[in-house]
C-alpha cells in the first residue's frame, strides 16, 4: 500500500479554482472515464477496469481498510486503468469538467435509516446536480442498495430530476444485476441475510 497507493492518488490542485482533466490521470489516455463513490472493497471496481482496460475507472473512498482492499486488487490483477480519490468524494467532483465521466457508480451507499441522519444521504438534489454536471450526454447513473427505505428515497429524489431518467421498463430491469454489473461483497450479505437488492440505472439526458 506504502508504494502502490501514492503512484495511483489523487490529489486536488492547490488552486481551489483548479480544474482536474480525469483523462490525464492515466497513462494511457482512456477513451472513456468512469467513476465508483464509496467502493467498499473495490471488487466491483476491478472488475470493471479488468474487462474494461480502454476505461479510466476512478474510485473515491474515505477507509483506509478498502483503499487497502483495492490495491490489492489492482496488484493481483496488473491493473493499470485504476485511480484513487482517498477522501470525500464532492471534493473531486466540484473539480471535474462538465460532461467528463462516462459513467458512475453508487453502489450500497450508507442508508442512513434514522431521520435525524437522513441528510447525510449521499442522494440529495446538491450531488444529484454535481453528477449531472459531470455525466456526459448518455451516460449512466447506477445505484444499488438493499435497503427499502433508500430505494423509496432514491426514486424519489432522482426520478423528479430533469436530468436523468429510469431506464427501468419492467420489474427484472431493476430486481436482477445485470450481466455487466459485477457482484460486491455487500450485495452477497444481503442475499445471505435475506434482503433482496435492487439495481437502478438512470441515463443522464442530453443537455439543451
Amino acid at each position: 500500500m506504502a508504494e502502490l497507493l501514492p503512484r495511483l492518488a489523487i490529489s486536488l490542485p492547490p488552486d481551489d479554482e483548479g480544474v482536474i482533466d480525469p483523462f490525464r490521470l492515466f497513462e494511457r489516455p482512456p477513451d472513456e472515464v468512469w467513476l465508483e463513490i464509496g467502493f467498499g472493497g473495490g471488487e466491483h471496481l476491478a472488475e470493471q477496469a479488468r474487462a474494461h482496460p480502454q476505461i479510466g475507472m476512478i474510485g473515491c473512498e474515505v477507509f483506509v481498510n478498502g483503499i487497502a482492499s483495492l490495491l490489492g486488487h489492482v496488484d493481483r490483477l496488473k491493473l493499470e486503468n485504476v485511480r484513487i480519490f482517498p477522501d470525500d468524494a464532492r471534493l473531486l467532483l466540484d473539480r471535474l469538467p462538465e460532461g467528463s465521466i462516462g459513467r458512475a457508480f453508487l453502489l450500497f451507499p450508507d442508508p442512513w435509516p434514522k431521520t435525524r441522519h437522513q441528510r447525510r444521504r449521499f442522494i440529495s438534489r446538491d450531488n444529484l446536480d454535481r453528477l449531472a454536471r459531470l455525466l456526459a450526454d448518455g451516460a449512466e447513473l447506477r445505484v444499488a442498495t438493499d435497503d427499502p427505505g433508500y430505494v423509496r428515497w432514491t426514486l424519489e429524489k432522482v426520478l423528479p430530476h430533469p436530468a436523468f431518467r429510469w431506464l427501468a421498463r419492467r420489474p427484472g430491469d431493476w430486481r436482477e444485476r445485470p450481466a455487466d454489473w459485477p457482484p460486491t461483497r455487500y450485495e452477497q450479505k444481503a442475499l445471505r441475510e435475506g434482503r433482496r437488492p435492487v439495481y437502478f440505472r438512470f441515463l443522464r439526458l442530453p443537455r439543451g
